[in-house]
């Protein structure tokens, strides 16, 4: 099996190149990256070292994809990772709209070309911000929490967020081109009769994660906890209520072999992934883990909401578990754990990462 991965020296890419490797025989993986985020060349010489054959190239130019090597699958981990991307001013929505979307078309023209089947990771940001921010919820030891008494909107079980929960707009320029990516997906999957999944993934994280804020809140914070660099509750009444789930990219891998290796042509293609209710945290427990870990550290306050902020997501695997017998495997413990350590291996993450 030939594999392509876009943005593969990225955190979610290089991991899932390295995951695949070690659980799938007779694999050759192929990657493409423009390198332009800070520690990404680190990545570049631990994948090449692990056999992954690396073409520099920079998805907006069509004319870089004649480099790469023919693949019987591509998966497409190259964009702009953060909410708030685009809202810079100057170029920056521009330039959101040529990595995560215009980038997107000549993959799919790679994939045409080569019958090539298309794994798209999209994003729990599709969701609609009011629909997110109306979603019934309680506080629990220090965190939002679903209110199991009330009643849930369409797409929401006590299992989490489904592939059916509102994408009416806003929900953010950074999720619109997610959300138009999974539409012109499906479309040149069925116009050109190659295989499209695409997988609405929660927060990935795990050791090596970029620490920035914007691409993975749990090394950020981690990795800042142990630094002492000053951190915020930021809205919800500056007390770190707001929850996420995390899950390992071991566990998105296993997830994209078990869909790479279906059979079935039609049917559902859109899936929910994410740590689900057992792996949500508060920024307020992940404190209170670090301060454990770490030594006490005190955080700010600053109640003023945020633009697109939301108080809550979990992804629904329901879906994903029924069709491929797919459930998370690592524990939030375990992620958690695995940051912290290559946190104190790395005590100039923070740098390298261009936090």
């Amino acid at each position: 099996m030939r594999i392509l991965i876009t943005g593969v020296c990225g955190f979610v890419g290089s991991a899932l190149a390295e995951a695949l490797i070690e659980r799938t025989e007779g694999v050759h993986i192929a990657g493409t990256d423009n390198l332009m985020r800070p520690g990404a060349e680190a990545n570049r010489l631990r994948l090449q070292r692990l056999g992954v054959e690396f073409v520099h190239g920079d998805l907006r130019m069509a004319s870089d994809f004649a480099a790469l090597p023919a693949a019987d699958w591509v998966i497409d981990a190259a964009a702009n990772p953060s909410v708030l991307a685009g809202l810079e001013g100057g170029s920056g929505s521009r330039r959101l709209f040529e990595h995560n979307l215009a980038g997107l078309v000549n993959v799919l023209e790679y994939c045409r070309e080569h019958r090539a089947g298309l794994l798209l990771l999209s994003s729990s940001r599709v969701y609609s911000i009011p629909a997110l921010a109306a979603i019934p919820l309680g506080v629990h030891d220090g965190a939002f929490a679903l209110d199991a008494g009330a009643a849930l909107p369409p797409g929401l079980s006590t299992g989490g967020i489904g592939p059916g929960f509102s994408t009416a707009p806003p929900v953010s320029l950074y999720g619109a081109t997610k959300l138009a990516s999974e539409l012109m997906a499906a479309e040149y999957g069925l116009a050109f009769d190659f295989p499209v999944w695409v997988t609405r993934c929660g927060v990935l994280a795990g050791a090596g994660q970029f620490g920035t804020a914007g691409q993975g809140i749990f090394a950020y914070w981690i990795n800042a906890h142990l630094r002492r660099r000053p951190l915020r509750y930021i809205g919800f009444d500056g007390k770190g209520h707001q929850a996420r789930d995390a899950f390992h990219p071991r566990d998105l891998a296993a997830l994209l072999v078990a869909q790479m290796k279906t059979a079935r042509r039609d049917g559902q293609r859109l899936y929910t992934a994410g740590g689900g209710p057992a792996n949500t945290m508060s920024l307020a427990q992940l404190n209170r883990w670090c301060d454990e870990r770490f030594g006490p550290h005190a955080v700010a306050s600053d109640p003023r909401p945020r633009a697109f902020d939301i108080p809550w997501i979990a992804m629904d695997n329901s879906d994903a578990a029924r069709d491929f017998g797919w459930s998370i495997r690592t524990p939030l413990a375990a992620i958690l754990d695995e940051i912290a350590r290559h946190a104190q291996d790395h005590p100039d993450w923070l740098e390298v990462s261009g936090a």
